[in-house]
C-alpha cells in the first residue's frame, strides 16, 4: 500500500476511534494517548497526522457532520416518499440512534456541543457549520413538503427548521439525563403537531 493511502487510513482510524471515545467520555476526559493507544498508533506520530489537539479537535468534527449529512441526505432522498414521510423517517431515525448509554459516535453534536464550543473557537465554528447544514436540509425538506401539501407549518420554514432542530437537540440532552427516551417520543409529538402531519 503507498505511504500516502496508508496515512490517510491511520489518520481515519485515528478519528474514528476518538468519534467512538469521546461520544462516551467527551472532548475535555479524553487524551491524545488513549486514543491513540486504541487506534493501535505509535504515541509519537500524533503530529504527523493533526498539527494540535484542536486541529485534531475540528477535523473530528469535520469527519462527523460530514458522515452525518451523507446520511442524512440517504434519508431524506428516498424515492417515492412525501416530505412528510421522508421528514418524519429522518426524526425516527434520529430517535433510534440516540442510546442512552453508548451513541457510538451517533450523538457526537449533543455530546460535544457545549464542551467544546466554550474550549475553541475554531471547534465552536464547525459546530456551527456542520448543524447549519443539518438545519439547512430540513429546510429544503419543510419546502418540499409545502409544495407537496404533505406538510403545513405556520410561519416561516426556515425558523421552522431551526426550532425543530433546537427540540430534537434538546430531547436528547434530556434523555440522556433522564436515561429515559420519553423527550424524544415527546419532541415526535411536538414535530407532528407543527408540521401538521
Amino acid at each position: 500500500m503507498p505511504s500516502t493511502a496508508r496515512s490517510t487510513d491511520t489518520r481515519r482510524s485515528i478519528l474514528d476511534v476518538a468519534q467512538r471515545i469521546m461520544a462516551h467520555k467527551g472532548y475535555s476526559a479524553v487524551g491524545i494517548n488513549e486514543v491513540l493507544a486504541e487506534a493501535g498508533v505509535p504515541k509519537g506520530s500524533f503530529y504527523h497526522y493533526f498539527a494540535s489537539k484542536d486541529a485534531f479537535g475540528e477535523a473530528l468534527l469535520r469527519s462527523y457532520f460530514d458522515e452525518y449529512v451523507s446520511d442524512m441526505d440517504r434519508v431524506l432522498a428516498r424515492p417515492g416518499a412525501s416530505a412528510a414521510e421522508r421528514l418524519m423517517a429522518y426524526w425516527e431515525q434520529w430517535r433510534q440512534t440516540q442510546s442512552l448509554d453508548e451513541c457510538q459516535g451517533k450523538c457526537l453534536a449533543v455530546k460535544l456541543g457545549a464542551e467544546v464550543a466554550d474550549l475553541s473557537e475554531p471547534m465552536r465554528l464547525v459546530l456551527k457549520e456542520g448543524t447549519g447544514a443539518i438545519v439547512d436540509r430540513i429546510e429544503r425538506t419543510l419546502t418540499g413538503g409545502l409544495a407537496d401539501g404533505s406538510i403545513t407549518v405556520d410561519g416561516d420554514p426556515g425558523r421552522t427548521a431551526q426550532a425543530l432542530y433546537d427540540l430534537w437537540l434538546g430531547a436528547s440532552v434530556m434523555a440522556k439525563i433522564h436515561r429515559d427516551l420519553a423527550p424524544l417520543d415527546t419532541a415526535m409529538t411536538v414535530t407532528r403537531q407543527l408540521l401538521h402531519i
